[in-house]
């Protein structure tokens, strides 16, 4: 395995969520998991992935908290990879993606599926960045300023 550079103590805090979720067969593992995948051949299945780099990455996936392990639910000798809150998290990232690649692919017709409300089987709404005062933000309207430092207390 290419060793990747490590952004765990980096400031920006998109540069440290890249250590967790920052390669293409990640953010496909958690999509799979949001999908209802759970076992390593599930997994293995549906991504075509050779099965060292998948469990490479699940292990990473695991180490990082975003899945967990689990005896298999049918009783079975198996494991199962599970989501964390973490892992469900990164939902509306992935959905985020998956709006911008709907509005700028070059193919769009070849996207195989839409992503529905389960309850009332309609389209689910584009995401947008809101203030606290409910306005849509663009990039434009945003700005980053930097946190307040918190003063250490000194033992005594």
């Amino acid at each position: 395995m290419v060793k990747r550079t490590s952004f765990e103590h980096d400031q920006c805090p998109i540069a440290r969520s890249l250590d967790a979720i920052g390669d293409w067969w990640s953010l496909l593992i958690i999509r799979d998991a949001i999908l209802g995948k759970r076992r390593f051949g599930e997994f293995q299945k549906s991504l075509g992935l050779a099965k060292n780099i998948l469990s490479h990455r699940l292990r990473l996936l695991v180490d990082q908290g975003l899945l967990e392990t689990a005896p298999a639910s049918d009783g079975s000798a198996y494991q199962e990879y599970l989501l964390t809150r973490k892992g469900r998290g990164v939902f509306p990232v992935l959905v985020a993606l998956r709006q911008w690649s709907e509005e700028f692919d070059d193919a769009p017709e070849e996207i195989a599926t839409t992503l529905v409300d389960r309850e009332k089987g309609r389209p689910v709404g584009r995401l947008q960045v809101l203030s606290e005062d409910g306005r849509a933000l663009e990039a434009s309207d945003t700005a980053l300023k930097p946190r307040p430092t918190r003063k250490r207390r000194l033992s005594a």
